[in-house]
This record gives C-alpha cells, structure tokens and sequence, in this order.
C-alpha cells in the first residue's frame, strides 16, 4: 500500500457507526498482554456491534480525522488542540503507515495553530509504535475507562518543529 492510496478527511457524524466498528475491532485483534480480557472488553465499552453513539457525543468536543481507502474509511484519529485522545486503525490495514499518516496529520494540526508540543496517553500496546514516531515517554499514569475501570497508560509527549509565522 502506497501512500497515495490513503487520504484523509475531517470525519462525519455518519462516519460514526464505521469508527465505532473500527475501534472495536481493533481492541479486539489485541492480545491479553499487557491489559487483562475484562479490562479489553471494557475498553471496547462491551461492545461486539459497532455503536456510534459514543463516538457521536465525543464528536462534540473532539476534532476527529478518518483514514480513506478508496470509499472505506479505514482508521481515524481524534485529538483536541494539542492532544491526541484516540488513534485506531482497522486490523486488516495495521501495519501499513495509516496511524502514523494520522499522526502526522494531528502534529501538522497542531504545527499550524503554533503548538510546539504535542502529547498523548498510549496503552501500553502503542508506547513503541510513538517512540519511533518521536514522542517521548513522561511517566505510567492511570486511564479511568468510561465503566470505571482504571488501566496503566504511558503518557508521551513530542515536541514539533514551529512553522515560522507568516506576516
């Protein structure tokens, strides 16, 4: 898969079923590594069937990015002003450059509005995938889940290369 092939678009409130699908299924791919089955199930919100009503109430606060291949959206990221709150990619596209051209996209986001740092809580899944990205580990910090559940996550941060202001 070439970059050419992907391109991104703001994300639409009747994108939301599909990112919900999305993130499902890509907590599902995961192995019971580093978080326990109970603490997976409850960060898919114990969903097997897309729900787009979470990602619709997010949508209000949140900016949210989808990653297109041809007319499927493939994976999405939604972040507020300098921080990336969500990064998901479906299983069948892992692997190929779609969360780090997400990525990009939300530190050239937050390049434009002149934010020179930029930071996230990764699960403990993703920590190596944003150090080679640049991020850099802070500390292991709880994340409360929307049941209750607390899971360990690292938050990261990165610090962005500011575009000159123009006059």
């Amino acid at each position: 898969m070439s970059y050419n092939e992907i391109s991104l678009r703001p994300a639409q409130e009747t994108d939301a079923w599909v990112l919900s699908a999305i993130h499902i299924a890509a907590i599902k791919a995961l192995p019971a590594t580093f978080y326990t089955q109970k603490e997976l199930l409850a960060w898919r919100n114990y969903r097997n069937k897309a729900d787009g009503s979470n990602i619709l109430k997010s949508m209000k606060a949140e900016t949210f990015w989808v990653a297109i291949e041809g007319d499927a959206v493939i994976g999405f990221a939604s972040f507020i002003i300098d921080e990336l709150i969500g990064l998901y990619v479906h299983p069948k596209y892992q692997g190929k450059g779609i969360g780090r051209i997400l990525v990009q996209h939300f530190c050239d986001e937050a390049t434009e509005q002149g934010i020179d740092k930029v930071i996230t809580n990764a699960s403990l899944y993703a920590e190596g995938f944003y150090l080679q990205l640049g991020f850099t580990a802070i500390q292991r910090a709880p994340h409360y889940l929307r049941s209750g559940i607390v899971v360990p996550v690292t938050k990261m941060s990165k610090t962005l290369a500011t575009a000159p202001k123009s006059i």
